[in-house]
């Protein structure tokens, strides 16, 4: 199959996004590949679609769990046989993942970047056709970027142990020149083709605002947001506990994630997030690296992160199926004094020496500056992050409370610059919303009898779209987006039978 046909095929989608498809051309050529893409644009599909073509296992380096598991049940739904290798298997289970690695029953297999310390795992791969190694949030390796792991400066080691080296891919949503220099030196890629396909989202809405009471401020922007699921990000711990304390008091829906629960209420609580059982989630910055949920429309910052980086990859997650949402951030000064703490009292480089610890904590300031500076502008937001990023940005995005401060709803921005198919694709009212709904229940049940998130069978983007073609054949349900043969062999004739009640019913 050709790499249009694979896309189609087996992830549903008809053409490739900005970026992808020379990403894609330069992995199947035998390059080595840096990929700056932002959250939401398709990162995965620049190494998935290769691991089908490509003759044997693609080894993923991820450093989270959750993104593994939700990586890869999305790919057995769209019929990808896929795997991970991590703490939360049994060692049976472990030692068949490995048997059925080595029988060749897998195309993509996901492990964290501490076990290829391992020498058992070292054993395993070098009797492995490896094809391509893919390192995700690669700029996890550079103690420049924002989210720093030690595991990962043992990849290249790794790679130079096998028998073979593939080519090597390395992706990010946000890496600084400084940070890609380092991805490139520390995992010794071989004159790599380097991609930076833009950080402009132009369906999230950015605003700043500077609230008496925060508290206030945020029950306000949830009664406005019915319904969404939402993320609101705090500084500290006890702001977390603080917060979530106050939303279930008034009723809402909401839960929590930070560092100092046990590790079984953090998996509980973010299972609750993630299978829609609760809508908001209250947390540090601990929760969301490499969470694929794609129905998370809003972002609070309740407190002022400590840079640009970590915002812009915070913001990022919502809106991931290309749906409006909304990211709002709650300003005081006293948020510039809590975050120059955290600077000063971080643990997370401990092991470096001295002179080291000090230019790193010069350049954490010299971000938190920036990140104040963006607070307290008057000028467009989202230009300003994407000068930050080394982008052009425009004088006026229309998308942003400096912009656009009279802004009523992400459907007017929708409208306004992308017509009315654009908009529709944003929000549903009237028939077409009861239908959603009527679909969302059919994704409900297959969710549960499959043990899987809800956006894992479906995103709401693919269920807005079947509003909007109302597919009753086949072939119309092939053409809308995020559907593929193997889904619609699956889940087709259910849905599609919700759609023509629905129509029988208007």
């Amino acid at each position: 199959m050709s790499k249009e046909e694979v896309l189609k095929e087996y992830f549903g989608h008809g053409a490739f996004r900005s970026g992808q498809e020379e990403i894609i051309d330069k992995i199947l050529s035998g390059s080595d590949v840096v990929g700056v893409m932002p959250t939401g644009a398709g990162k995965s599909v620049c190494y998935q679609v290769p691991a089908v073509m490509l003759g044997g296992i693609t080894l993923v380096i991820s450093p989270l769990i959750s993104l593994m598991k939700d990586q890869v049940s999305a790919l057995k739904e769209a019929g990808v046989p896929a795997a991970y290798l991590n703490s939360s298997l049994t060692l049976p289970q472990q030692n068949r993942v490995v048997m059925n690695i080595l029988m060749g029953k897998y195309k993509i297999i996901y492990v964290a970047p501490e076990r290829l310390e391992l020498e058992s795992f070292q054993t395993a791969a070098r009797n492995m056709k490896i094809s391509l190694i893919t390192v995700d949030e690669a700029h996890c390796v550079s103690q420049w970027g924002h989210d720093f792991r030690p595991g990962y400066l043992k990849i290249s080691n790794f790679i130079g142990s096998l028998p073979h080296r593939p080519p090597v891919a390395a992706f990010t949503a946000t890496a600084t020149d400084d940070v890609r220099r380092d991805i490139i030196r520390i995992l010794r890629l071989n004159n790599p083709y380097v991609t930076v396909t833009g950080f402009n989202r132009e369906n999230l809405y950015f605003e700043v605002r500077r609230p008496k009471d925060k508290f206030s401020e945020l029950c306000s922007i949830l009664d406005s947001h019915p319904n969404q699921c939402g993320i609101i990000y705090c500084s500290t711990r006890k702001t977390v506990e603080e917060v979530c304390e106050k939303l279930q008091a008034r009723g809402i829906s909401a839960t929590r994630y930070h560092a100092g629960l046990d590790d079984e209420e953090r998996r509980s609580n973010q299972d609750d997030f993630i299978y829609d059982r609760v809508k908001i989630m209250v947390a540090t910055n601990a929760f969301g690296m490499g969470i694929d949920k794609s129905n998370v429309y809003l972002i609070v910052h309740y407190n002022m992160p400590k840079n640009i980086e970590s915002y812009y990859q915070e913001a990022g997650r919502a809106g991931r199926d290309g749906g409006a949402a909304d990211c709002i951030l709650l300003y005081s000064g006293r948020d510039v004094n809590t975050a120059r703490y955290l600077i000063e009292h971080s643990d997370e480089n401990r092991d470096i020496d001295e002179n080291t610890r000090r230019k790193i904590m010069e350049r954490d300031y010299e971000r938190l500056k920036m990140m104040t500076f963006y607070s307290t502008t008057k000028y467009c937001l989202r230009g300003f992050i994407l000068k930050y990023f080394g982008e052009t940005a425009p004088r006026n995005c229309g998308s942003c409370s400096n912009c656009a401060p009279r802004y009523e709803t992400a459907v007017s921005t929708a409208a306004a610059s992308g017509g009315k198919k654009k908009a529709a694709a944003y929000a549903l009212t009237g028939k077409d919303a009861e239908l959603f709904e009527r679909l969302k229940a059919v994704r409900t049940r297959f969710a549960k009898i499959a043990g899987v998130p809800p956006y894992v069978i479906f995103h709401d983007s693919t269920l807005r779209d079947m509003c909007f073609k109302l597919p009753v054949t086949d072939e119309e349900f092939l053409s809308v987006s995020g559907v593929g043969r193997g889904k619609l062999a699956r889940y087709g004739k259910a849905f599609m039978d919700e759609i023509k009640s629905f129509l029988c019913d208007k």
